[in-house]
């Protein structure tokens, strides 16, 4: 799991919010906007769009990330992944006509 401490987009007040995430192969993390298969995209989903830099909690540590929206290219490659470790995320993708956005995570040095 890992703890996203994003900023909200209209009162700015700090969130924390648990997540599933998906570590890469070049130390970046993946996580899922999906809202369990709701029609719309999670309230931290909207507030990463408008703060993308904010602090995260893996394990004992915490760090600055910057996060980025995948591409639809980059979603497709990494969506069959993510539904085979998490086979959760494919039944809420049948939920919803909306396409579950997957967020980059990238650890700011």
């Amino acid at each position: 799991m890992i703890l996203i401490h994003h900023i909200g987009a209209k009162t700015g007040t700090v969130r924390v919010n648990p997540l599933v995430y998906f570590p890469q192969p070049d130390s970046s993390m993946l996580i899922v906007a999906s809202k369990g298969g709701a029609p719309t995209n999670p309230d931290w989903y909207h507030n990463v769009l408008a703060h993308p830099r904010f602090d995260v909690e893996v394990g004992t540590e915490t760090f600055t990330v910057e996060a980025q929206v995948l591409t639809e290219e980059e979603r497709a490659e990494a969506w069959p992944t993510i539904v085979a470790q998490r086979p959760g995320f494919g039944e809420y993708e049948k939920k919803t006509s909306r396409v579950i956005p997957v967020v980059r995570l990238r650890r700011v040095t």
